[in-house]
Parts: structure tokens; sequence; C-alpha cells
């Protein structure tokens, strides 16, 4: 490659991985798989994604495809959080963590 395309080759190189990285949130999305995360997958989540899983989950539960309240997703993940951080059964999916899960191993 010739010292004058470089930076045009630079430029469109970073322009492909932009657009990569661009559209893997609306992948993570697509593959999200909401109230059906076991635990022991949401646990492991950053923050970011834990909140896309549970949007998608009260989603799911409301049969509404309008994004939900912000307070809605926020205390939904405190419960999904606490639940899910002391289920014994790590395959518990999030729209199943509940108290008995527990004290009892499902």
């Amino acid at each position: 490659m010739t010292p004058t395309r470089w930076p045009a080759a630079t430029a469109a190189g970073l322009a492909v991985a932009a657009t990569l990285l661009a559209g893997c949130t609306d992948v993570q999305r697509a593959l999200n798989k909401g109230g059906d995360t076991p635990c022991s997958e949401y646990v492991k989540q950053d923050q970011d994604t834990k909140r896309m899983t549970v949007t998608k989950f009260v989603k799911q539960q409301t049969n509404d495809q309008h994004e939900p309240a912000g307070t809605t997703v926020d205390a939904t993940m405190v419960a999904v959080d606490f639940l899910c951080g002391t289920q014994r059964n790590a395959d518990t999916p999030i729209k199943n963590a509940d108290i008995a899960g527990i004290f009892f191993n499902k």
C-alpha cells in the first residue's frame, strides 16, 4: 500500500470497526433472553446488560413493547439482584426467582 492510500484505508477500517461495534447492542438485545435468563448468567452480567435483561423481562411480563419506566426497571433489578444472589438453584430463570428458592432447591 502506498503512503497516500494508508490514511484512506485506515479511515475505512475504522469506519467498519465502528459499525460492527455499534451493532453489538442490537445483537445483544435480540439474543437477550429476558425473563428466561438463568440467575447464574444474570449475576455475571455487567450493569448495562443487567438493565437490558430486566427491561426485556418487564416487557415480557407486561406484554408491552414500550420502554418501561426507569423506576420500574430499577425496582425489578433490585429484586432480581437480591433473589438471584440468594438462589440455591443457579439455573432458576429470573422470571421464577422467588423467596422460596432461597431456602429450597427447586
